[in-house]
């Protein structure tokens, strides 16, 4: 019994120092200049990921929204062994908008939710179509309207596919942003703004596919390897 008492006290002794020092690390970074903070940040993970390329491969800018549907909780590398054989049956805009929606299943059933995904996807190819003229729109608006797209479908292809300033918040962009002390919210549309606030819009884009490669390579959700981590000396580490 008093082993178990001792035992109790002491894990609850580590619960409020480990929360003190979240929390002290909380206020140094509020303290810290932000400018001069997201400038480190942004050198530091452009030194170690010099490539910010969205992991998806596609050709066309269509292809890149339909493969970004169906990585809807579903992994880039999953998607892009489903992708080969899609749109090689599917070459064009026009293929999808008039296929057997059964056909497009099959192909990606693999990456989960595939029925709501290849309907989408024929839809999406048929909206193209008929009120774009073939042609992935550039603007925010005009994109959401397209069936399944949200805003992070959205943001990514007006950052890569157009140049546009945009801030794709995906879960490891939830994750780092707040870890890095940028955020303390898991509301994605809040980070987005968030986020567009503190980056320069230059940059934007390119941070957040940088944040996609840390957050696996290194700062993963279960088991950060923050001696390895680069961001290490600056990074108030809020869990």
């Amino acid at each position: 019994m008093v082993n178990f008492v001792a035992s109790s006290v002491l894990l609850w002794y580590n619960f409020i120092k480990t929360a003190a020092k979240n929390a002290q690390r909380k206020r140094e970074v509020i303290k810290l200049d932000k400018k001069t903070y997201i400038e480190e940040l942004i050198a530091a993970l452009e030194k170690d990921y010099p490539a910010a390329e969205c992991s998806l491969v596609y050709e066309k800018a269509y292809e890149l929204l339909f493969a970004t549907r169906l990585a809807a909780q579903c992994t880039d590398e999953r998607v892009n062994k489903i992708t080969p054989a899609l749109f090689e049956e599917f070459p064009s805009l026009e293929a999808f908008a008039e296929a057997d929606l059964s056909r497009v299943e099959e192909l990606v059933r693999s990456c989960g939710f595939y029925r709501t995904k290849a309907r989408d996807i024929v839809l999406a190819a048929q909206m193209l179509l008929r009120e774009f003229g073939g042609r992935v729109p550039d603007t925010m608006e005009d994109l959401l309207r397209l069936p399944g797209v949200g805003r992070k479908t959205a943001n990514l292809i007006l950052g890569d596919v157009y140049g546009k300033p945009a801030v794709v918040v995906d879960t490891h962009c939830i994750r780092l942003s707040n870890r890095l002390g940028l955020v303390s919210t898991k509301d994605p549309e809040k980070i987005e703004t968030a986020l567009r606030a503190l980056l320069p819009p230059e940059k934007s884009n390119d941070f957040c596919h940088r944040l996609v490669l840390h957050g696996r390579a290194v700062c993963s959700a279960r088991s950060p390897r923050c001696g390895l981590c680069s961001l290490n000396g600056i990074c108030p580490k809020i869990v």
